[in-house]
């Protein structure tokens, strides 16, 4: 079964401008009153999370393991006039992609891309993170609520049909498999209608290792993260509570050098 991440075209159908506002809306209130002038996603993918920090004065680095989702980034800046450095690489080695001595004042791994790895390797993988961060900087996580889906065994997962351009309506459903070592299988069933009659579909198959936020936090606080902030996703709705919602973030601060 395909990969979502290897059909950028697919992926990129329930973006609209309606969506890249309330995720420009999310980091004006995640940087307000931060010094932030350079970020680094690792997981960067076509740039739906991050796009618009370009936008509001940042200058944006990204990596990602997908080419194609790359190419698809680099496509949507170039539409928007923005500028963005793009490298290809793996989360799990981010040495190699960006040089020893380059400090961002933040790094984050947007996405919910975390949990693609065991939980195992996620000390290793916010280590690596951290390296880049410059003192006094922060890592970025968003992520959904896994320890809601946990609790629940919640299994479906619907979308609101959406109107493509050229008149085709889109449905997705995603039905989640609950395995007995703890993983998560997110089937992702793609239809495509004209005049009531399904003409395309497309299936996908996404594993994930869930990623509790007592794992997450700790793993912060044994490398050194102190200020440690849990939002909801998106930031702005104050109401919601980050152990509530559907997707939460999670903004660190790096202790500043010691003189």
């Amino acid at each position: 079964m395909g990969k979502l991440y290897d059909r950028a075209d697919i992926y990129d159908l329930l973006e609209n401008e309606q969506r890249y506002q309330i995720v420009k809306r999310h980091w004006e209130r995640v940087l307000r009153g931060r010094q932030v002038q350079t970020l680094l996603d690792v997981s960067i993918g076509s740039g739906n999370q991050t796009l618009p920090l370009a936008e509001l004065g940042v200058r944006l680095y990204g990596s990602d393991l997908s080419g194609p989702m790359l190419e698809r980034c680099k496509e949507k800046a170039e539409r928007r006039g923005l500028s963005v450095d793009l490298r290809r690489s793996d989360f799990r080695r981010l040495d190699g992609a960006f040089e020893a001595d380059k400090a961002f004042d933040c790094v984050a791994s947007t996405g919910n891309s975390l949990p693609y790895v065991t939980n195992g390797e996620i000390p290793a993988v916010l280590a690596q993170m951290d390296r880049l961060v410059r003192p006094g900087g922060y890592l970025y996580i968003d992520l959904r609520n896994w320890d809601r889906i946990l609790e629940t065994k919640q299994r479906f997962y619907l979308y609101n049909p959406t109107l493509l351009n050229n008149g085709v309506r889109m449905n997705l459903v995603q039905v989640w498999d609950h395995h007995a070592d703890g993983s998560v299988t997110f089937n992702l069933l793609y239809t495509f209608e004209r005049e009531n009659r399904i003409m395309q579909k497309e299936i996908f198959e996404e594993h994930y290792h869930p990623l509790k936020r007592e794992l997450l936090l700790g793993a912060l606080e044994r490398l050194g993260y102190r200020e440690i902030e849990l939002m909801c996703f998106p930031a702005f709705l104050d109401s919601v509570k980050p152990e509530s919602a559907e997707w939460y973030c999670v903004l660190a601060r790096k202790q500043e050098a010691s003189i």
